[in-house]
């Protein structure tokens, strides 16, 4: 093969190329991410039974559905919770590699079948199935600076013009709002009913009549009386709007004739419609909202177009509203990516200085280097085809080939110059008698290091999700290594090298007197390296006891070296789950919540901000739950060690001991696995 390019060097050019043009175009196309998603496909059914128990839930709303849910293929189990509040929420966890869009379509199709057998509360309510595979990127709070707005005006603003906006940003695959949207509140008094012989189902029938709209119909509609001459559409405002207007909901006629209405049973007042959820920014009623990426999006795109969205709605707002990213992991994302990028080009950088040191020719070192951006375009060409992202592993393993991927070219530019120099021949001659000597070499060191890496690939479970796309990367980088130095590096050495002049007088320039400076030290150091060599070769008790020391030395620093999945890593955020004892109220929680904001809001060289939702937490929905986003301050900020994010969650930790009856859990973040999944123990009852 590599005698065919060797004679068509511009064929070489094209092929090279047209793989740096397609690892450009898959760059624009590829996501970024910090790690490669990590859990296991999830798929989430949540009901709701207004009024109901945990225990009418479970029987008349968990078990329907779960009982319809078997034979769904790659379904490895289910796992469910029926709350005190009415709600049931059921996730399916599916084997890895599974489609998370194909098992949300096979459960809603299996869903169907259980519909009809729920009750019609439910029905009515609906039941939502959402994939759930992907963390919160970024968690928005609002809030009124001068407090001119209540909590309910910031949730119904939030619901009703800024979700949907968001929703149909690029690359948001879901926005979870924490609260509810205005909602008319009737309050009914039991012995009020009572005594006018009233009961909730005449309330409800009451506001279903009077309360609904109607199509009026049309003045001068066919078919029309003769000689009319207008045509028009009437329309009525039958809805009801103000407190007033529902209090006057008529309800009955008592035996006096009296008239019965709706004031006269019931309290009403404009409210919420759900009190699930209570939000606070820095200790102040605030509204919120959650986004997750779409699968496969590109984070720091996507967190760009929420930002220019945002700022297009915030033109908007309302007097005395304002924005704030409570939770944000892209700045984190982005340093990560951008510090591997600066290695990955300082060590395009030292591999160049190296060569050049060393092969002392810049024809030579240039052919080497001319390999790298094609090996490394094609292979992020290449990794788009296995549906990976550009995340840390991938990177890290872009760094780690660089050096490797040159000792082809190295070794094929350094075997055409000694053909050259000891038998005296042109560079093409010379180039097609080294290729015909070390093509096989070239394929032997390429499958020895193919090797190494490849079984990474093969690893099961999230230890093979993760390390996969490193093996894959790296495997592909060296493959791809070797086609050049079949193809392309051949072909550069045929034309950019320059013959050897035996004849020609040495160079006295600055770079030569360097080089003759470097090569005598360095031919110094080989001969005391041989000579340390032979003395060892001599003394072979010493050497086998040397030997056996610092293998013992070694297994004694891996034993004591730390171990853990993935590095913890200061993110500039914290997430803390609180858990309180089942049955807890709202406000009981929302008292342990406070608590925890007095803690971080003291920490003023650490936390920028924090903002709490009662009632929603990662482990559960409930009254019982909450969590809290804390932004910590810049890096640049945050310089002394008490203001490092370890430092802070010791010190939070210490709230376990003040509040007796919460707990407070601190895990360090993790983009790539749903905060929900990474530590989830059960007991089941086996009957």
């Amino acid at each position: 093969m590599a005698q065919f390019f060797i004679h068509r060097p511009i064929f070489a050019w094209v092929i090279a190329l047209v793989i740096m043009l397609a690892g450009i175009l898959t760059l624009t196309k590829m996501p970024i991410a910090q790690y490669p998603t990590i859990a296991p496909p999830t798929v989430t059914i949540a009901a709701t039974y207004p009024g109901a128990s945990a225990e009418t839930v479970e029987n008349t709303v968990t078990q329907i559905i779960e009982q319809q849910m078997n034979g769904l293929d790659g379904l490895r189990y289910i796992s469910s919770n029926s709350a005190g509040n009415g709600q049931a929420s059921i996730q399916l966890n599916f084997e890895q590699g599974i489609d998370p869009d194909i098992a949300q379509v096979q459960v809603q199709n299996k869903l169907q079948s259980a519909t009809a057998l729920l009750p019609e509360d439910v029905q009515r309510q609906g039941v939502t199935v959402t994939k759930s595979g992907a963390s919160f990127l970024q968690v928005i709070a609002f809030y009124s600076p001068d407090n001119s707005l209540s909590d309910s005006d910031i949730k119904d603003y939030v619901n009703s013009s800024i979700k949907e906006p968001l929703s149909r940003v690029a690359g948001v695959g879901e926005v979870q709002v924490f609260g509810g949207s205005y909602a008319m509140r009737i309050w009914l008094d039991p012995a009020k009913l009572t005594s006018y012989q009233l009961t909730p189902s005449d309330i409800a029938t009451a506001l279903q009549a009077q309360n609904s709209q109607v199509a009026v119909g049309q003045l001068g509609g066919a078919p029309a009386v003769q000689g009319q001459v207008l045509n028009a559409t009437v329309n009525a405002q039958s809805l009801l709007q103000t407190p007033e207007q529902f209090k006057n909901i008529f309800l009955k006629n008592t035996a006096s004739g009296a008239e019965v209405r709706l004031k006269d049973v019931a309290r009403v007042e404009l409210g919420s419609d759900n009190y699930q959820f209570d939000s606070k920014f820095n200790g102040k009623p605030a509204g919120g909202l959650a986004i997750k990426i779409a699968t496969g999006a590109n984070a720091l795109d996507t967190a760009e177009a929420v930002e220019h969205r945002l700022s297009e709605l915030r033109k908007n707002y309302p007097t005395g509203l304002a924005d704030k990213l409570a939770y944000d992991t892209t700045p984190f994302i982005r340093l990560s990516i951008e510090s591997v990028v600066h290695t990955l080009i300082e060590a395009v950088v030292l591999v160049f200085i190296v060569m050049f040191l060393f092969l002392q020719n810049w024809r030579a070192t240039i052919i080497p280097t001319l390999a790298v951006p094609v090996v490394v375009l094609g292979t992020f060409a290449v990794i788009n085809i296995f549906g990976f992202s550009i995340n840390t592993l991938t990177m890290f393993a872009m760094v780690l080939a660089i050096g490797l991927l040159v000792d082809d070219a190295i070794v094929v530019v350094e075997n055409v110059e000694r053909v050259m120099s000891e038998e005296h021949t042109d560079p093409v001659t010379a180039t097609s008698r080294s290729m015909q000597q070390i093509s096989g070499a070239l394929i032997g060191i390429t499958s020895v290091l193919t090797a190494v890496f490849v079984p990474m690939a093969f690893f099961g479970g999230t230890t093979g999700v993760i390390y996969r796309q490193f093996s894959i990367t790296l495997v592909t980088a060296m493959v791809l290594s070797l086609i050049v130095a079949l193809t392309f590096t051949p072909a550069l050495c045929a034309t950019i090298l320059k013959q050897h002049d035996p004849n020609k007088a040495p160079s006295n320039n600055i770079f030569a007197r360097f080089f003759r400076g470097f090569n005598n030290g360095f031919d110094r150091m080989s001969h005391s390296y041989q000579n340390g060599v032979n003395r060892m070769l001599k003394g072979k008790i010493f050497s086998g006891v040397l030997y056996a020391v610092v293998i013992a030395l070694l297994v004694f620093l891996f034993q004591k070296l730390p171990s853990s999945f993935l590095p913890e890593e200061d993110q500039g955020v914290v997430m803390t789950l609180v858990q309180l004892p089942p049955n807890a109220t709202l406000d009981r929680t929302g008292k342990v919540i406070d608590t925890m904001t007095n803690f971080f809001m003291n920490e003023k060289d650490t936390v920028e901000s924090i903002f709490t939702v009662s009632g929603f937490s990662f482990t559960g929905v409930g009254q019982n739950a909450g969590i809290g986003f804390v932004k910590l301050k810049d890096w640049s900020e945050r310089t002394s060690p008490e203001t490092q994010i370890g430092a802070l969650i010791q010190r939070g930790m210490a709230l376990n001991m003040i509040v007796k009856d919460a707990s407070y859990i601190m895990p360090l973040q993790l983009p790539a696995m749903p905060e929900r999944t990474r530590c989830n123990s059960r007991i089941q009852l086996a009957t």
